[in-house]
């Protein structure tokens, strides 16, 4: 293979992601404090915003969030488990992530902060209709969704936390090594 079709940019996207989502994997302890600061959100904007071909943007995250599920679901279970409740809610909403991700056309603090922010509320709204609808502890009213909605706001402080921390990590990682190696630059960068 030559060194034309080694496609370093991507190889780079593609290990710090890795290396983010191996933070899944850290025991806590018992401890639900730490429910939900994870760095899928994260990884879910940052793969958004710097992979050029739309599909790896797309797949890569959500191939990381899949395998990383189906490892720590096991952890917990015993039980090699593909797919659980409210499956479908929680990869939509970070399938809308690396979409709010792709927005980002300048990175900065403020670009980041505000795609963090959306893509949280984004996963709050989704991800909090299966335990309304399929869980036995709301009412099927909207005033069940909203209770829903208040029940889980420490583990949408935690994800936007995670987004944050994480998010700071990737994004000021990739920026910094760009600015010292051009070969993870873009055709367009390289032509400013």
């Amino acid at each position: 293979m030559s060194l034309k079709n080694l496609n370093a940019r991507n190889w780079i996207l593609f290990f710090m992601m890795i290396a983010a989502v191996a933070t899944r994997f850290i025991y806590l302890g018992e401890q639900t404090v730490w429910s939900n600061f994870t760095p899928i959100g994260a990884i879910a904007l940052f793969g958004g915003t710097y992979f050029t071909n739309r599909y790896k943007a797309y797949l890569i995250p959500l191939i990381i969030l899949f395998t990383s599920d189906i490892f720590i679901t096991y952890s917990y279970t015993g039980k090699w488990t593909f797919f659980y409740g409210g499956f479908a809610l929680v990869y939509l909403s970070f399938t809308l992530m690396v979409y709010v991700g792709s927005l980002i056309k300048k990175v900065n603090v403020k670009t980041v902060l505000l795609a963090s922010l959306v893509s949280v509320v984004l996963h709050w709204l989704l991800t909090d209709i299966q335990p309304w609808l399929a869980g036995t502890l709301y009412s099927k009213g909207i005033e069940g969704y909203f209770q829903s909605l208040v029940a889980a706001i420490p583990f949408e402080k935690n994800l936007l936390l995670g987004n944050l921390l994480f998010g700071a990590v990737l994004y000021g990682g990739f920026e910094l090594a760009k600015s010292k190696f051009s070969v993870l630059k873009t055709q367009k960068e390289l032509v400013y």
